[in-house]
Protein backbone atom coordinates (compact mmCIF):
# COMPACT_ATOMS: atom_id res chain seq x y z
CA UNK A 1 0.00 0.00 0.00
CA UNK A 2 1.31 3.50 -1.00
CA UNK A 3 1.15 6.99 1.09
CA UNK A 4 2.05 9.07 -1.84
CA UNK A 5 -0.39 9.78 -4.02
CA UNK A 6 -2.79 10.79 -1.68
CA UNK A 7 -3.46 13.92 -3.72
CA UNK A 8 -6.61 15.51 -5.45
CA UNK A 9 -6.48 18.50 -8.18
CA UNK A 10 -9.42 20.49 -7.50
CA UNK A 11 -11.28 22.41 -10.31
CA UNK A 12 -9.41 25.78 -9.23
CA UNK A 13 -5.81 23.73 -10.59
CA UNK A 14 -4.92 23.89 -6.99
CA UNK A 15 -3.84 20.63 -4.96
CA UNK A 16 -4.87 19.21 -1.75
CA UNK A 17 -3.06 16.49 0.09
CA UNK A 18 -5.37 14.17 1.58
CA UNK A 19 -3.16 13.23 4.26
CA UNK A 20 -1.76 16.65 5.48
CA UNK A 21 -4.43 19.21 4.63
CA UNK A 22 -3.04 22.61 3.69
CA UNK A 23 -6.06 24.78 4.97
CA UNK A 24 -5.46 27.28 1.80
CA UNK A 25 -4.90 24.43 -0.46
CA UNK A 26 -8.55 25.42 -1.80
CA UNK A 27 -10.73 28.13 -2.95
CA UNK A 28 -13.74 28.41 -1.69
CA UNK A 29 -15.33 27.87 -5.35
CA UNK A 30 -13.63 24.48 -4.65
CA UNK A 31 -14.92 23.61 -2.08
CA UNK A 32 -18.55 25.03 -2.75
CA UNK A 33 -18.31 22.39 -5.81
CA UNK A 34 -17.03 19.51 -3.95
CA UNK A 35 -20.23 20.14 -1.52
CA UNK A 36 -22.53 20.28 -4.32
CA UNK A 37 -21.49 17.25 -5.62
CA UNK A 38 -21.33 15.01 -2.68
CA UNK A 39 -24.73 13.76 -2.07
CA UNK A 40 -26.60 12.96 0.97
CA UNK A 41 -28.45 9.87 1.34
CA UNK A 42 -26.31 7.55 -0.53
CA UNK A 43 -27.15 9.47 -3.23
CA UNK A 44 -30.52 8.39 -3.42
CA UNK A 45 -33.83 10.71 -3.91
CA UNK A 46 -37.29 10.69 -4.99
CA UNK A 47 -37.03 13.46 -7.39
CA UNK A 48 -34.54 13.80 -10.13
CA UNK A 49 -31.77 15.09 -8.35
CA UNK A 50 -29.86 13.35 -5.14
CA UNK A 51 -29.58 15.93 -2.89
CA UNK A 52 -26.23 17.73 -2.37
CA UNK A 53 -24.06 18.29 1.05
CA UNK A 54 -24.37 22.07 -0.09
CA UNK A 55 -27.88 22.34 -0.72
CA UNK A 56 -28.34 20.42 2.78
CA UNK A 57 -25.71 22.47 4.76
CA UNK A 58 -27.87 25.90 3.63
CA UNK A 59 -31.21 23.99 4.87
CA UNK A 60 -29.57 23.63 8.54
CA UNK A 61 -28.01 27.28 8.85
CA UNK A 62 -31.58 28.43 7.78
CA UNK A 63 -33.01 25.72 10.62
CA UNK A 64 -30.45 26.84 13.48
CA UNK A 65 -30.98 30.75 12.55
CA UNK A 66 -34.44 30.79 12.70
CA UNK A 67 -34.64 28.54 16.12
CA UNK A 68 -31.71 31.25 17.41
CA UNK A 69 -33.51 33.86 19.87
CA UNK A 70 -30.76 36.21 18.51
CA UNK A 71 -28.71 36.91 14.53
CA UNK A 72 -25.67 34.41 14.24
CA UNK A 73 -22.33 36.23 14.34
CA UNK A 74 -20.78 35.86 11.24
CA UNK A 75 -18.35 32.74 12.29
CA UNK A 76 -21.02 31.09 14.09
CA UNK A 77 -23.32 30.81 10.90
CA UNK A 78 -19.75 29.91 9.12
CA UNK A 79 -19.37 27.52 11.95
CA UNK A 80 -22.97 26.29 10.66
CA UNK A 81 -22.67 26.31 6.89
CA UNK A 82 -19.42 24.48 7.06
CA UNK A 83 -20.14 21.49 9.28
CA UNK A 84 -20.06 19.17 6.85
CA UNK A 85 -17.00 20.87 4.76
CA UNK A 86 -14.83 18.03 5.31
CA UNK A 87 -17.28 15.26 3.27
CA UNK A 88 -15.93 17.49 0.35
CA UNK A 89 -12.77 17.41 1.15
CA UNK A 90 -12.49 13.53 1.35
CA UNK A 91 -13.51 12.82 -1.80
CA UNK A 92 -16.92 13.64 -1.89
CA UNK A 93 -17.94 11.01 0.33
CA UNK A 94 -20.95 11.40 2.87
CA UNK A 95 -21.03 7.94 4.88
CA UNK A 96 -24.82 7.49 6.28
CA UNK A 97 -24.56 7.97 10.20
CA UNK A 98 -24.90 4.22 11.63
CA UNK A 99 -21.95 3.07 9.02
CA UNK A 100 -19.53 5.74 10.82
CA UNK A 101 -18.49 3.93 13.58
CA UNK A 102 -17.22 1.13 11.02
CA UNK A 103 -14.87 2.96 9.06
CA UNK A 104 -12.33 2.89 11.78
CA UNK A 105 -9.98 5.27 13.65
CA UNK A 106 -7.61 5.92 10.49
CA UNK A 107 -10.90 7.53 8.69
CA UNK A 108 -11.80 9.50 11.84
CA UNK A 109 -8.01 10.57 12.41
CA UNK A 110 -8.73 11.65 8.70
CA UNK A 111 -11.85 13.74 9.33
CA UNK A 112 -10.38 15.65 12.21
CA UNK A 113 -7.08 15.93 10.24
CA UNK A 114 -9.44 17.96 7.50
CA UNK A 115 -11.86 19.29 10.31
CA UNK A 116 -8.56 20.96 11.88
CA UNK A 117 -7.85 22.56 8.12
CA UNK A 118 -11.36 24.14 7.72
CA UNK A 119 -11.72 25.28 11.18
CA UNK A 120 -8.32 27.41 10.67
CA UNK A 121 -8.84 28.42 7.46
CA UNK A 122 -12.19 29.65 8.24
CA UNK A 123 -11.51 30.77 11.65
CA UNK A 124 -14.39 28.73 13.16
CA UNK A 125 -14.95 29.18 16.96
CA UNK A 126 -15.14 25.95 19.08
CA UNK A 127 -18.61 24.51 19.43
CA UNK A 128 -19.74 24.59 23.51
CA UNK A 129 -22.26 22.39 24.86
CA UNK A 130 -24.82 24.77 24.10
CA UNK A 131 -24.38 26.06 21.13
CA UNK A 132 -23.67 22.22 19.85
CA UNK A 133 -26.78 21.44 21.29
CA UNK A 134 -28.70 23.77 19.21
CA UNK A 135 -26.76 22.80 15.86
CA UNK A 136 -27.47 18.94 16.10
CA UNK A 137 -31.60 19.90 17.15
CA UNK A 138 -31.38 22.13 13.11
CA UNK A 139 -28.98 19.07 11.46
CA UNK A 140 -31.64 16.27 13.16
CA UNK A 141 -34.63 18.43 11.82
CA UNK A 142 -33.07 18.86 8.41
CA UNK A 143 -32.26 14.91 8.73
CA UNK A 144 -35.70 14.11 9.43
CA UNK A 145 -37.32 16.68 7.18
CA UNK A 146 -34.96 15.08 4.26
CA UNK A 147 -36.09 11.39 5.16
CA UNK A 148 -39.77 12.21 4.36
CA UNK A 149 -39.77 14.99 1.60
CA UNK A 150 -36.05 14.28 -0.50
CA UNK A 151 -35.89 10.66 -0.17
CA UNK A 152 -39.27 9.47 0.62
CA UNK A 153 -39.74 7.22 3.62
CA UNK A 154 -42.84 7.76 5.43
CA UNK A 155 -42.94 9.27 8.92
CA UNK A 156 -43.59 5.84 10.70
CA UNK A 157 -40.65 4.37 9.09
CA UNK A 158 -38.07 7.35 9.79
CA UNK A 159 -39.96 6.46 13.37
CA UNK A 160 -39.47 2.88 13.50
CA UNK A 161 -37.01 1.90 11.36
CA UNK A 162 -34.33 4.94 11.02
CA UNK A 163 -34.76 5.61 14.68
CA UNK A 164 -35.49 9.42 14.09
CA UNK A 165 -38.28 10.63 16.94
CA UNK A 166 -38.15 14.64 15.65
CA UNK A 167 -40.80 15.36 13.24
CA UNK A 168 -39.92 16.81 10.04
CA UNK A 169 -40.23 20.33 9.73
CA UNK A 170 -43.70 21.33 7.95
CA UNK A 171 -42.16 24.43 5.60
CA UNK A 172 -39.02 24.00 3.67
CA UNK A 173 -36.17 26.91 5.00
CA UNK A 174 -34.96 27.14 1.70
CA UNK A 175 -38.50 27.57 -0.23
CA UNK A 176 -39.03 29.91 -2.54
CA UNK A 177 -36.60 29.75 -5.04
CA UNK A 178 -37.55 30.49 -8.23
CA UNK A 179 -38.49 27.17 -10.47
CA UNK A 180 -38.22 24.44 -7.38
CA UNK A 181 -40.26 22.80 -5.57
CA UNK A 182 -40.22 22.69 -1.71
CA UNK A 183 -37.62 20.20 -0.81
CA UNK A 184 -36.69 19.77 -4.61
CA UNK A 185 -33.16 18.85 -4.54
CA UNK A 186 -31.02 21.38 -6.66
CA UNK A 187 -28.66 20.64 -9.71
CA UNK A 188 -25.01 20.75 -8.73
CA UNK A 189 -24.39 23.92 -10.43
CA UNK A 190 -27.42 25.69 -8.62
CA UNK A 191 -26.58 24.12 -5.35
CA UNK A 192 -22.56 25.16 -5.79
CA UNK A 193 -23.53 28.78 -6.42
CA UNK A 194 -26.20 29.37 -3.85
CA UNK A 195 -23.41 28.09 -1.40
CA UNK A 196 -20.49 30.07 -2.45
CA UNK A 197 -23.02 33.30 -1.94
CA UNK A 198 -23.15 31.97 1.17
CA UNK A 199 -19.86 31.70 2.15
CA UNK A 200 -18.78 34.91 0.27
CA UNK A 201 -21.01 37.08 2.73
CA UNK A 202 -20.21 35.29 5.81
CA UNK A 203 -16.38 35.50 5.52
CA UNK A 204 -17.12 39.33 4.82
CA UNK A 205 -15.47 39.61 8.18
CA UNK A 206 -12.40 37.86 7.64
CA UNK A 207 -10.51 41.15 6.21
CA UNK A 208 -6.95 40.60 5.19
CA UNK A 209 -6.87 36.49 5.15
CA UNK A 210 -10.14 35.63 2.00
CA UNK A 211 -10.30 38.82 0.40
CA UNK A 212 -7.63 38.46 -1.98
CA UNK A 213 -9.30 34.66 -2.95
CA UNK A 214 -12.91 35.90 -2.94
CA UNK A 215 -11.60 38.86 -5.44
CA UNK A 216 -9.84 36.40 -7.54
CA UNK A 217 -13.57 33.85 -7.43
CA UNK A 218 -15.84 36.86 -8.54
CA UNK A 219 -13.41 38.10 -10.86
Amino acid sequence: MTTQRAWVLLPSGNRLNLLAPDPHAWTDRDLAIGLSRTYRWSGYSAWDHPLSVAQHSLTVLELRQHAAKRRLTPAEARRELLHDATEALLGGYDPITPLKPHLGDGYQRLVALHQTAVDIRYRLPDWDEESYRAHKAADHLAAASEAVYVVGWSRASIRDDLRITIEPATEDPLAGTAGFSPWEPWPASYAAERFLDALLLLTSDMAGISDLARNAELA
